[in-house]
């Protein structure tokens, strides 16, 4: 399998004959091409035309990320895999109102049963979150009768509202308190941690839809509008409970990421340098990490499970099988 690679060092990104190079203070490290998949840039990294090209050339996607680790945006190949018949189909659902509903339902669906799954697994191990369960359930009921895309987006934040209020009875750490949702500062350590994680998966996830036929600019839960890419925001909110909340969870848990990962700048609090690197390491480390898949019978890694759930939407699209989301099972 193909890897990614992290980069967190200055300097300049270069091609160097048929591989790259990456000059740095340290020295040179050169990079094979064969065996790169995405390139996520964290910090101040040069590069020229000539790069992006050779890039293109390889199908490489290139993320990059501001000194706060917020998501600037991406060099997205010329689509290899492109298609205009899966385009046209893509473009076909999100005008048919009801088709469109019926996909967005899916993926909230999706995600709802998977923070159900999250929940049930710490209320199996103690943790007081009986009451929230109940809760969300009462708001999962509600779904089917959405008859707008907006009163849908509407429900599942109110049904995230009350999951992430179960964070502090997961964790039970003083320093980890969740409070609200805040992004864009978060405003503390959880909520830095819940954007961060957030944004590893909807690059991932970008990154996968890269690999289809799929187009990353049709959503169908969040609006195709003026963004560059929405398909990939729909997809991760059923992947966000099952990666990026039980890695958060984890990493609190063991005190890999503790309150001195954390700057208060800019009106928000931010991961640091070495907060950003732990993280990435354990999420380079869980996308890797394979399980039997009950459908397939054979050992799946969760990256692939990202890429196998864009393949089932493309069958829902062309007709040819109904889109079922991934439910998690423990």
């Amino acid at each position: 399998m193909k890897k990614t690679l992290y980069i967190f060092q200055n300097g300049n990104l270069r091609r160097k004959d048929q591989t790259l190079r990456l000059e740095t203070e340290e020295g040179n490290r050169y990079i094979p091409v064969e065996d790169t998949m995405e390139i996520l840039i964290f910090g101040e990294v040069d590069f020229n035309k000539r790069l992006l090209e050779f890039l293109s050339q390889k199908e490489i996607i290139l993320h990059i990320f501001n000194h706060y680790g917020y998501y600037a945006g991406s060099f997205y190949p010329r689509e290899h895999l492109n298609s205009g018949y899966m385009i046209l189909k893509q473009a076909m659902c999100y005008q048919n109102g009801e088709k469109r509903m019926g996909l967005a339902k899916l993926f909230i669906s999706g995600a709802v049963h998977n923070i159900l799954q999250v929940l049930k697994y710490y209320q199996n191990r103690g943790k007081n979150v009986a009451s929230i369960i109940e809760s969300i359930r009462s708001l999962q009921e509600m779904i089917n009768a959405s008859t707008t895309v907006e009163e849908l987006m509407a429900l599942e934040g109110n049904i995230r509202g009350y999951y992430y209020q179960s964070f502090d009875h997961i964790l039970e750490n003083e320093n980890f308190t969740f409070e609200n949702r805040s992004k864009q500062p978060p405003k503390n350590e959880m909520n830095a941690l819940v954007s961060f994680g957030n944004t590893m998966l909807y690059t991932a996830v970008l990154s996968e839809i890269y690999k289809t036929h799929l187009d990353p600019r049709i959503g169908f839960l969040h609006a195709t509008n003026f963004r560059r890419f929405t398909l990939n925001l729909d997809v991760a909110e059923v992947f966000k409970p099952v990666l990026v909340d039980r890695l958060i969870f984890s990493l609190v848990a063991k005190k890999m990421i503790t309150a001195k990962d954390f700057d208060r700048r800019a009106g928000g609090t931010f991961l640091t340098d070495r907060g950003k690197k732990v993280f990435i390491t354990e999420w380079d480390k869980r996308l890797k990490t394979t399980f039997k898949h009950r459908d397939l019978r054979r050992n799946v890694s969760n990256r692939r499970l990202i890429r196998l759930e864009l393949y089932k939407i493309q069958k829902h699209l062309m007709e040819e099988k109904n889109y079922v989301p991934y439910k998690a099972k423990w």
